[in-house]
């Protein structure tokens, strides 16, 4: 039987129910979702789907991310809600190519994990399982695992095994309605020019989950652990210094009233330039290059390969006496002498991050 896979978190426990209820059954476990977006969230999951059935002894294969064929056969149902018509489509497309490699692979039957999904329509999914699997022969598995507490033992396993709990189901489109909804930044979709791995990114959490496996491999205990914290995404700026654009860099946690201000350098204290409106200041690249241990030759330099993160906060910190502090800092090669402009949008916000902890033996 040739199992879809759509995440660890309802693959988990649908595998450990489909082995016990068809035991006689060779199970192959195919993840197959071109509907998540972006990538990393993609490869994220694939990741823990490939450590659940790595605990479980089930093979797993991988399908083509072919993800311009989902766009296409979704076209035109992008504002659609959950469970509506775009959904239908999304099931159809990961239905049809799940039941087609069955076939190819001489299975008499096929069945997905999305079954077990709390958020999605089981008689939604069984019409179109049942649809798909005739047209190649087969039968399409439906159980209903969700029953007799099933949901509930499902996100126990889940929090005992610490799976990876993703919270939209990987659409984008269903992505950008449930942040407006939560009125919430999609930041999932956010990735600097710089590819500077940002604070609760999907590629931070890769890298905690990667990490994860390294232990496991290794024998070491840990915990994964969730942290309440600030966060921040700057989404443009631009700075002009006599109506001529000027390269700058921004550093993290850089806020301003309003997205727009006028003026002018006020006066200049310890290397840091005071502009005269919305508590913005200004540093040179030869400062920065200095509380760095850098030796960037311009700011498009900086802007392009900047260091980590968590040295920017240092940076940070060194440049300013509040730890609390949000205004903005501005890097440029040189500090600017006639009138300023400035456009920025930053948004800082509450947010909630995985932490892995190694436990000492």
């Amino acid at each position: 039987m040739l199992v879809h896979i759509c995440c660890a978190v309802d693959s988990h426990y649908f595998l450990e129910k489909i082995k016990a209820d068809y035991p006689d059954e060779e199970l192959i476990a195919f993840f197959y979702d071109p509907n998540i977006h972006p990538y990393s969230e993609y490869y994220l999951r694939l990741l823990e789907a490939k450590r659940s059935c790595k605990m479980l002894g089930v093979e797993l294969i991988e399908g083509e991310y072919d993800v311009e064929a989902w766009l296409n056969a979704v076209r035109g149902y992008e504002k659609e809600p959950e469970k509506g018509k775009r959904c239908s489509l999304c099931f159809d497309r990961r239905f049809e190519v799940s039941a087609k490699t069955a076939s190819e692979l001489g299975h008499k039957s096929f069945t997905s994990t999305l079954l077990t999904s709390p958020k999605k329509s089981l008689e939604q999914l069984k019409r179109a399982g049942d649809e798909i699997a005739s047209k190649y022969g087969i039968k399409f598995i439906s159980p209903d695992y969700r029953k007799a507490s099933g949901t509930q033992y499902q996100n126990m396993i889940a929090k005992r095994d610490a799976l990876y709990r993703q919270d939209y189901c990987g659409c984008i489109y269903a992505l950008n309605m449930q942040r407006d909804s939560q009125n919430r930044l999609a930041d999932e979709l956010f990735c600097p020019v710089s590819a500077q791995i940002q604070p609760e990114s999907i590629e931070e959490r890769i890298s905690v989950y990667e990490k994860r496996i390294e232990l496991e491999e290794q024998g070491v205990e840990y915990k994964i652990v969730k942290e309440r914290f600030l966060n921040w995404r700057l989404e443009y700026a631009l700075l002009k210094v006599k109506s001529d654009s000027i390269p700058c860099h921004i550093l993290p946690y850089s806020t301003m009233k309003g997205s727009y201000c006028r003026g002018k350098i006020e006066y200049i204290i310890d290397d840091i330039a005071y502009m005269n409106r919305n508590e913005i200041k200004f540093v040179t690249l030869k400062r920065y290059n200095q509380l760095a241990d850098r030796l960037y030759n311009d700011i498009k330099e900086l802007i392009f390969n900047p260091p980590s993160f968590e040295t920017e906060i240092m940076i940070r910190r060194a440049l300013l006496s509040n730890d609390y502090s949000m205004s903005t800092v501005i890097v440029v090669d040189e500090i600017p002498d006639k009138k300023i402009e400035f456009i920025m949008e930053a948004r800082a916000y509450e947010d909630v991050k995985d932490i892995l902890i190694e436990l000492k033996s």
